[in-house]
């Protein structure tokens, strides 16, 4: 892809927006570069694909900002041999930056139409190794559990108890949680079979999660 006109705008996102805040994780940043934004947004929006900002895919939904991808991705603390949980495929964006880091990537999204838009958007990126699922993410996905990571990119009033269930020894559930407003994300760590450890990060806003351990739908 020497030829791809966005490998510098990709670049100076991973300088200017990723590098110059605190997200170290060479690995995430290397992602980060690696990965063609531009294809996972709508085209009406691609001029603004590498911009420091969520855009809008549809269906009242967004692909999150570059910053907080490379946050929550970082979070997760991947070195390369694990199965990782997303809930929230969306765009499908999330997904090819974990498929890069992990050795497979189960995506589980609620909205049908959005869930084959990522399943094309994987595909002419070669993310190979991720499944797209339609299901209610709150409840995870218990039959190929357990997961040593998993990411939740939407609101939740609290961490969905049968996500902290799916977690191996050791994994970590990171999860914006808060109002319909506002969140904070935690990054919970299983530190036994019913303990578990508590970082709180960043102020941040998702949308919401809809589902039968999150929020009802409006």
């Amino acid at each position: 892809m020497n030829d791809d006109p966005t490998r510098q705008a990709r670049q100076q996102m991973v300088e200017r927006q990723l590098r110059a805040r605190a997200i170290s994780d060479e690995r995430v940043l290397a992602a980060m570069g690696r990965v063609p934004r531009h294809l996972f947004v709508p085209e009406s929006y691609r001029h603004e694909a590498y911009d420091d900002h969520p855009l809008p895919i549809g269906r009242g939904q967004t692909i999150s900002q570059p910053y907080m991808v490379a946050l929550m991705t970082q979070a997760l603390g991947l070195r390369g041999g694990e199965r990782v949980l997303e809930i929230g495929t969306g765009s499908g964006y999330q997904a090819a930056i974990l498929a890069e880091l992990a050795a497979e990537v189960i995506s589980l999204e609620r909205l049908p139409e959005l869930a084959e838009q990522a399943r094309q958007h994987l595909r002419l990126v070669g993310a190979d190794n991720v499944e797209v699922q339609v299901a209610d993410g709150t409840r995870g996905w218990p039959a190929r559990s357990p997961y040593q990571g998993i990411v939740v990119t939407a609101g939740a009033p609290a961490p969905p108890r049968p996500l902290l269930e799916q977690l191996a020894p050791q994994g970590r559930l990171v999860v914006p949680v808060g109002d319909r407003f506002t969140q904070i994300l935690e990054i919970h760590t299983r530190t036994g079979p019913r303990g578990y450890q508590v970082r709180r990060d960043t102020a941040c806003r998702f949308v919401d999660l809809v589902g039968e351990h999150g929020w009802p739908e409006t």
